[in-house]
């Protein structure tokens, strides 16, 4: 029922939660200090990671809503996710902390841990 807003081209990075534990420890265990991004090797728009998150779990396609509306019901911070987020590099993670993903795609996270 989550629809995509606008043209859907606002930019999300996921990690699966093994990822995530996985660079934690690595940090910890390195005495790491800094900010790093826990994210997976893809950041993806909107419009492809919404349908093929609907596709793994059974779910009718999104629909689509415009901006406008949108902003009536979500407010301007979910819009603007949805239409101008930006994604996030793991360089950082994997240069310092020599952290591997399990999972290096969103396709294959939301594949593998949702159907």
């Amino acid at each position: 029922m989550f629809p995509i807003v606008g043209g859907g081209s606002g930019y999300f990075s996921w990690v699966h939660l093994d990822d995530a534990a996985a660079a934690t420890v690595l940090a910890v265990e390195r005495r790491a200090t800094g900010v790093f991004n826990i994210v997976d090797d893809e950041p993806a728009p909107v419009s492809a990671w919404l349908p093929h998150l609907a596709r793994c779990v059974g779910a009718k396609p999104p629909r689509r809503l415009p901006a406008w509306p949108a902003r009536l019901l979500a407010g301007e911070m979910m819009v603007g996710m949805m239409t101008q987020g930006r994604g996030f590099s793991n360089a950082k993670a994997r240069a310092q902390l020599g952290w591997q993903l399990r999972y290096p795609s969103w396709r294959q996270g939301f594949k593998e841990g949702l159907t």
